[in-house]
């Protein structure tokens, strides 16, 4: 998948934010809010410069969580998410 982003404005209250939505490598997407396009855009950079990291931390926790369904299952209990 590719890169994407997609910046909307939006009127609040408060005055105007800016929705950030955006998409890495991996096709993971993050939406955040802004008050300015300026820290919309640092969002956006930083979100895929970290992309690998990201992605590697989310692999890991699926990982560890197989392992414990795993683990669950061979002592004959259902896993469970109480």
């Amino acid at each position: 998948m590719k890169r994407n982003y997609k910046i909307t404005p939006e009127k609040r209250s408060f005055g105007t934010t800016f929705k950030v939505e955006s998409w890495n490598d991996f096709g993971m997407k993050r939406t955040v809010y802004e008050r300015n396009v300026m820290d919309a855009s640092r969002i956006i950079m930083d979100w895929w410069e970290n992309s690998q990291k990201e992605y590697d931390k989310m692999t890991s926790l699926d990982k560890a969580i197989a392992q414990c369904v795993e683990i669950d299952r061979k002592a004959g209990r259902l896993p469970s998410l109480d």
